[in-house]
């Protein structure tokens, strides 16, 4: 239990220092390179702690770039952190590697690697699965109005038949679920079509391989190759489109793939036209066939990701007011609402404690923070009482009566809700009364919400007008 709490606790560390690190480096180079780290084991005889990266590269970058900054970030957040280590993550490092014509060979990645038979000729090619994750499929993904056209367009582009338009461009933002979708893609079409040949890759992946072929003067073998897929799965393409040769040689790899009727599936966080850098030949390509834009998920789709995921818990009870806590605060992508959502599980199996809507207000400051458009208590009790009809200096006031007592104990239970404010807090902004009496006034509401309609339909109309 003492190690369970300490990788805890260390993970805690590595969320506060990772959130400072994305306000200091800006969300695309913290989306890209530092994001990716997993916390590694922590020696306390040599005070050494692991970071681990996917690939060689990255682990090379980060390592000359933020080393330094790592290093006094850890150093205090914990005293007894003397220094970090920057490494490839152990079972990548075991994986097979890649020869692609440079001098040192590129460590496959587990999550977006080209094949390890790419070198052998066409007729040794067989089902390219190995770099798809195996639990992104499309039985795993839900679906909901805001992203129906991307899901349907997803399984036309695996289906037997020929779609209709190509290449499928996916965009939306980070964490609404690019990724899950290309790898989906790529996992039923596979099995549609026994012995397809599939590459899925980063466009971290695509300018390794490109810049080694460029180096070692094997750009004949690098195209013939990337050409000889049955389908092509790029993700985060906004990441290698600003690079002129890189972006040409994509252009005549479309080319070459369109002309042969093979597959084109590309992720990106914005459209074709908002592309940094796009030359109009290129633009031109990606637009042509179907731009399927995948909107944030709104609160209905929130929920039932949360179900979902809920069903792999089954051991775990997780009471309905925290799911829809959840569903309610969460909102900015689906990456973080599931990860939310698993941290507040683990921790709960970890330590014996039950799931409740405190222990996720405990466990998910971060995230929370982070989700939450700043509601004021003021804006809460002035809403609540347009809503009402009553007048605000009511809130404070002493007295009992009914029309007065019910207002104000919904506004007590918006303010719990919605602001991250303690019960002491919120009783001195209702007249100074005790955190007992919020206490009774948030669960009293609670209880309405399950048994009365009209309570829980006037809750729901307040909640929509303080989000909007």
């Amino acid at each position: 239990m003492i190690e369970d709490q300490e990788a805890l606790d260390l993970a805690a560390d590595w969320s506060d220092i990772s959130q400072g690190l994305k306000k200091d480096l800006g969300s695309q180079l913290h989306a890209q390179w530092i994001k990716p780290i997993q916390l590694g084991a922590f020696c306390k005889e040599t005070g050494t702690l692991d970071l681990f990266l996917p690939t060689e590269f990255s682990a090379n970058w980060v390592a000359d770039r933020f080393a330094d900054r790592l290093s006094l970030a850890w150093k205090i957040a914990r005293s007894e952190v003397r220094q970090v280590r920057i490494t490839v993550h152990p079972r990548r490092r075991s994986m097979p590697e890649l020869r692609v014509g440079g001098e040192a060979p590129v460590p496959v990645r587990a999550s977006a690697h080209l094949p390890s038979h790419l070198n052998a000729g066409p007729a040794m090619i067989d089902t390219a699965l190995s770099g798809l994750d195996p639990s992104l499929t499309f039985a795993e993904f839900v679906s909901g109005s805001a992203n129906v056209l991307a899901v349907n367009a997803a399984q036309r582009m695996a289906a037997i038949e020929t779609p209709q338009f190509s290449p499928l461009y996916l965009k939306g933002s980070t964490g609404q679920g690019k990724t899950h979708l290309l790898h989906a893609i790529g996992h039923a079409f596979a099995a549609n079509k026994p012995g397809a040949r599939i590459f899925y890759c980063s466009a971290e992946r695509f300018m390794i391989e490109f810049v080694q072929a460029m180096r070692s003067n094997e750009m004949i073998e690098f195209k013939a190759r990337l050409r000889g897929f049955d389908m092509l799965l790029v993700d985060d393409i906004q990441f290698i489109i600003g690079k002129a040769s890189t972006q040409e040689e994509f252009l005549h790899t479309i080319d070459a793939l369109m002309s042969a009727g093979k597959r084109l599936i590309v992720a990106a966080d914005r459209a074709p036209q908002a592309l940094d850098g796009v030359e109009q030949r290129l633009l031109s390509r990606l637009s042509m066939g179907l731009v399927a834009d995948i909107q944030p998920a709104d609160i209905e789709l929130r929920r039932k990701i949360l179900e979902h995921r809920l069903a792999r818990f089954s051991s775990t009870q997780v009471p309905a007011d925290v799911i829809e806590f959840l569903a309610r605060t969460i909102n900015r992508n689906v990456r973080e609402l599931v990860g939310g959502l698993n941290k507040l599980i683990a921790y709960a199996q970890l330590t014996g404690q039950p799931v409740s809507l405190q222990l996720a207000e405990e466990q998910l400051t971060d995230i929370l923070s982070a989700n939450r458009r700043r509601i004021t208590i003021d804006e809460i009790q002035r809403t609540v009482c347009q809503f009402y009809r009553v007048d605000r200096t009511e809130m404070a006031s002493k007295r009992r009566a009914r029309a007065v007592v019910r207002p104000r104990q919904v506004a007590m239970y918006l303010a719990k809700v919605l602001t991250p404010r303690s019960y002491p807090e919120i009783g001195r902004k209702f007249g100074g009364r005790d955190h007992s009496t919020v206490i009774h006034a948030v669960r009293l509401i609670e209880e309405l919400r399950t048994r009365d309609a009209d309570m829980d339909g006037d809750v729901r109309t307040l909640l929509r007008q303080l989000e909007d």
